[in-house]
């Protein structure tokens, strides 16, 4: 930045200063880098590891779970085995062509997960597709 020296004391200084700006923004970006892994939807499942594609998000997607318990979870809230389709309908206000990802805990009963899924299909529900995690090499 160059110094103005014919500039007289009482005319005001014109110059940005930007070094507040980049402190400010450094500053934001290590907060959202700190809480960025924090905002990850859902109840603690250990999800098996798979080699297959992602699917693409063509709207924001329900997200039922399985924990190693056998509890189900709509997104974050507990709901019983019987309540299920209800709620699911009420949330996707009747649309049955609403995407719906089952995260299942790889140490539960595969026949659980079949069981919630089966349910969601002869509900009417034909988007249901199955989470894992990335497989690590």
């Amino acid at each position: 930045m160059a110094f103005n020296l014919n500039r007289s004391r009482k005319e005001p200084m014109s110059e940005i200063n930007v070094t507040p700006f980049v402190d400010v923004m450094l500053v934001l970006l290590i907060i959202f880098m700190v809480t960025a892994p924090l905002l990850t939807v859902g109840v603690q499942v250990d999800l098996p590891e798979s080699s297959a594609d992602s699917l693409p998000d063509d709207q924001e997607p329900l997200t039922l779970s399985i924990n190693s318990k056998g509890e189900i979870y709509i997104q974050e809230h507990q709901v019983t085995y019987q309540k299920m389709i209800p709620k699911l309908l009420a949330i996707a206000k009747n649309r049955t062509d609403t995407r719906i990802y089952v995260r299942g805990d790889k140490n539960i009963n595969y026949g659980r997960v079949l069981e919630v899924m089966g349910t969601l299909s002869g509900a009417g529900f034909s988007k249901v597709a199955l989470i894992s995690e990335p497989y690590k090499n």
